[in-house]
Order: structure tokens, then sequence, then C-alpha cells
């Protein structure tokens, strides 16, 4: 009797611990879905703000001459709201790090600055800034339902799964880039399910409201033989050292404009300034905004030789500066104007040219593997597969301990089975 009692005493806080699982588990199915249709519907609107200002831009070409204004309001907006040092997805990562506060008036602080940036023509992409509007909006959310800090982590990491998943229609890639990509070498795998839900039903509902993803057809993918496999392998490894670049440049570009410039209102408006003399001189609008009809010519072979290292000037100068935007499109459209370049030089496939070079870019600025290679399969398709795997294998080793994201930490080597625990470059 005495055992069965025992049993039973035994028994009874494993049952419990099951009930409390499975309750976790219905709670965060329901918070993933509930981030993921509030963040699709946001980053829909988000996604539609963008693409008619990219549109009005490019039919008014004078608005690139209101850019350093657009700058002044940009500083203005962000002031008044008390945002005197924002350090942009850098703060999001540090959310999930160490558990920071993320003010509701970042949303619409992002929202607007984000489509004046592209509205002018400043250089900058959309899916950092994404990732801090699906970030700000799952971080607020946890704190009104009164998550406990852990959990706020968590939602975070589901918002920023559902924005990015909502503009770049890779649901897959949104998913684990935002369990991947604060802390390299661990996998935040408690948040795999809401991760995964909010990125999935946020993809759905952007979708429903007519967002597009970025698709780019990679129809004829050469054998995979050993002369084909080394032609990947060194695009791979040099779009590793570009990546590098960019990052460097980046960070000292921002440097350099707060000690030349210690008022941001004239920071920023030097800045736009430099973008207008910058634009006039190379006499075209290939390097404003986004740049996604570049990169489409790109996967065509058809891209300017000198197209990736002018868009890597043109948005150093403009983010250095204190526009907003994001790194993220830039990096993909410098991936894929040198993928084209080196298609040129060597006779190799342009459209699997680019498509290594935005992977190994993507993976080389974020140092996130798994998600820069599901990235490849949701953009180019899963033919290619071998090339991409081989790609981001390489410019994950080869960027060293780089990042556009100085917030993230290299948690494990990533030459030696060691913790270390260190900052990004």
């Amino acid at each position: 009797m005495t055992e069965i009692n025992q049993d039973i005493n035994n028994a009874e806080p494993h049952y419990k611990h099951t009930v409390r699982r499975l309750k976790a588990t219905f709670k965060w199915l329901v918070l993933g879905i509930v981030v993921g249709m509030i963040v699709g519907a946001v980053g829909a609107a988000f996604f539609h703000g963008i693409k008619y200002a990219t549109a009005f831009r490019k039919s008014n070409t004078f608005m690139i001459y209101l850019l350093p204004f657009a700058g002044l309001l940009i500083v203005f907006l962000y002031r008044l709201s008390k945002e005197y040092e924002d350090t942009g997805t850098n703060l999001v990562i540090t959310t999930i790090s160490a558990g920071d506060h993320l003010p509701k008036r970042k949303i619409p602080l992002i929202f607007v600055a984000t489509i004046l940036t592209h509205l002018c023509g400043g250089s900058a992409g959309r899916e950092s800034a994404a990732l801090q509007l699906g970030g700000s909006i799952g971080h607020n959310l946890g704190e009104i339902i009164k998550l406990d800090e852990d959990d706020c982590k968590i939602i975070t990491m589901c918002g920023m799964s559902a924005a990015f998943a909502a503009l770049f229609g890779t649901p897959m890639a949104a998913a684990f880039l935002a369990m991947e990509i604060e802390a390299i070498g661990v996998m935040y795998y408690a948040a795999l399910i809401p991760c995964v839900l909010s990125a999935l039903v946020a993809s759905k509902v952007a979708s429903y409201f007519g967002t597009v993803p970025d698709v780019f057809a990679v129809k004829i993918i050469p054998e995979f033989t050993v002369e084909n496999a080394v032609k990947g392998a060194v695009l791979a490894v040099l779009c590793a050292l570009i990546s590098i670049l960019f990052c460097v440049v980046m960070k000292k570009s921002g440097e350099l404009y707060k000690k030349l410039f210690k008022n941001p209102y004239l920071r920023i408006f030097v800045g736009g300034c430099l973008v207008v003399i910058l634009t006039v001189l190379v006499g075209n609008n290939n390097y404003n905004g986004a740049g996604m009809d570049i990169i489409e010519l790109a996967t065509k072979g058809e891209a300017p030789y000198e197209a990736f290292a002018l868009k890597m000037l043109f948005t150093a100068v403009t983010m250095g500066a204190g526009y907003k935007g994001g790194e993220i499109i830039p990096a993909l459209y410098i991936g894929a104007t040198f993928g084209c370049l080196y298609s040129q030089i060597f006779g190799f496939n342009a459209a699997l040219c680019s498509a290594i070079g935005m992977g190994a870019l993507f993976c080389g600025i974020t140092n996130c593997p798994i998600s820069s290679l599901l990235l490849c399969f949701e953009m180019f398709g899963y033919d290619g597969m071998p090339y991409y795997l081989l790609a981001i294998a390489l410019s994950y080793t080869f960027s060293g301990y780089y990042g556009v994201y100085g917030s993230q930490k290299i948690m494990y080597s990533k030459y030696h089975n060691k913790y270390i625990n260190q900052k990004t470059r």
C-alpha cells in the first residue's frame, strides 16, 4: 500500500507538469495566430505604403531633392517622441537578449520614417524596419496582456517573424530568423510554434491584402559538377568578403557622420544632400530606394558592372546619416549585382550567380545560416539546393565575426567547438 501511495505521489507532479505544458502550448497557439493577424495587417499596410511611395517618387523625379528636408522631419518626429538615440533593429535584438523595453511610439515612428525615406529616394530597405515594427507590436502586446519577461521575449520574436513574412512572403525563413538572429550558435526552440504560426498567418493575411512575395525564378540550373561547384564556391567566398566590407562601411559611416556633425538635424540634412549629389552625378535613380527592379535585371545578366559598389556607397551615406529603413534589401541588391558581374566575367549562369550572391550576402551580414538557406529555397526554388547549401556554409564561415547588427552575440565559435560569447564587429 505504501508503494502505491509513493507511486501516486510521484505521478502527480508529472501530471501537473504535463498540464502546464499543454496550457503553455495552447497559449502560444493562440498568441501566435493573434500576433500573425495583427502584424500581417500592419505589414500589408507598410508594404503598400512603401510601394506607393516608390511609385510616386519614380513618376516625380523632383522628390529626390526633398530628401534633406524629409530627413529634418524624421529627426523632428523622433526627438518629439523623445527618441534621441535610436538604435533600430539592435534595440529589438537587445529586447530579446536583455529584456529591454520597446516603447509603443516606435511603431508609428518607424512606419512613417521608412516611408519618408523611400518617398524621397534614400537608399534603404524595408525588412529591417519590419523587424523593428513587428517586434515592437509583439512586445507591447505582451506587456498589455501582462506576460512575464521570458514570454515577452518570445512574443517579440513572434512579431519579428510575422513582419518579415508579411513583407517578404517567406514564412519559413521568417520563422527561423527571429529565433536565430540574437544569439549566433543558439536557437530559441521554445519560440518555434509561435514563430511558425505567426509567420504563416501573417504571410496569408498580408497576401489577402495584396502583398506580393519577392520571388526570382532560377529556371536553368547547371549540373552540380566539380567545376561548377568550384565556381559557385569562389563566388560565395567573395560575397562573404563583400559582406564584411558592407558591415564595416555601414558602421564606419555612422561613426564618421557623428564625429563630423554633432547635431542630428545637420547630420541628416548633409546626408540627404550627399545622396542628391551622388544621384545627379550618376545620372539615374538605380541606387535610390530599395532597388528591386535592378535585382530583376541582375538575374537576367543585365545589371551595370559597378552597381554593387555604388549601392553600398548610397546605402552607407543614407543609413549612416540617420534615415530609416533597413540593410537587408540593399545587401540582396549588392549580392545580386555582384553575382551578375561574376557571371559575366566567368560565363556562368546569371540567374544562379545572382541567387548565390543574394543568399551569401544575407548570410554574411546576418550570421543566420538556416534562415539564409530557407530564404534561398523560398525565393529561388529548391532546384539549386546544392549551390545554395555550399554558398551559405562558406559565407557563414568566411564572413568571420562581422555583422550588420552590433547587438548580435556570437555564442559559439565559427571555427571551433568553443563557447566564446562575443558581440559582432
